[in-house]
């Protein structure tokens, strides 16, 4: 038995050696491990010993399985690494190379005569002034003096959000939030350039977003 037991573990341990994949040493594993393998049949046939060959027999056997069990995990390891270390070679990039170009799009059309329109009032001595796009009552109407009953409140002519809460319908907010920051410190030039919000539901050629720019010169302002 005990011959039986070396010329197991010599066995196995050349099927190891040459195991090409995890596949196939997952396969030693069982079949030289497992519950069917040749190392459990010898364990299971240690009644028909004397009862001093029993341990030293059940001690070889388990110096046997130890002995496969690490070499199977230290090729395992190897293995892995190898697999690693190719896709690392197969999947590798050239740094040195020059990148790809990427095409960029252009400026819109609108915002070209945007920036057109800017730079010219910009040399005419004009500044360029902004107004959020969420625009509160009082900026957009009241501020204008526009009254609570005036036609251009109506919910079906502007996008509200809340009853004090809606896209501003002109850029005219932005002269008021203008005068009120300056507080008479005048006269100021300033255009005021952005989208402006107004539904438009009965013409389908009709878009519910336009560009607006609005401008105010030379204007004295007083508290």
């Amino acid at each position: 038995m005990r011959e039986r037991l070396e010329a197991l573990r010599d066995e196995a341990l050349a099927k190891v050696e040459v195991a090409e994949d995890v596949k196939a040493l997952q396969d030693v594993r069982v079949a030289y491990l497992g519950k069917k393998g040749p190392i459990t049949e010898v364990l299971r046939g240690m009644g028909k010993l004397s009862a001093e060959e029993r341990p030293i027999i059940g001690q070889m056997a388990n110096d046997v399985r130890d002995a496969i069990k690490e070499q199977v995990e230290k090729k395992e390891l190897e293995l892995e690494q190898a697999a690693i270390e190719e896709q690392l070679a197969r999947e590798s990039i050239d740094v040195t190379l020059p990148g790809r170009s990427i095409k960029s799009g252009s400026t819109h059309p609108l915002t070209q005569v945007v920036e057109e329109v800017e730079e010219a009032f910009l040399g005419l001595g004009f500044s360029v002034a902004e107004g959020p796009e969420v625009e509160v009552d009082y900026y957009n109407f009241e501020a204008l003096n526009l009254p609570k009953d005036h036609p251009a409140r109506d919910m079906q002519d502007s996008f509200y959000f809340t009853e004090e809460l809606l896209l501003r319908t002109h850029t005219s907010p932005v002269q008021a939030r203008t005068m009120e920051l300056h507080k008479g410190k005048g006269p100021v030039k300033v255009i005021c350039p952005g989208k402006v919000f107004r539904r438009d539901d009965d013409d389908a050629t009709h878009s519910h977003q336009s560009c607006k720019l609005k401008d105010f010169l030379l204007m004295r302002m007083f508290e």
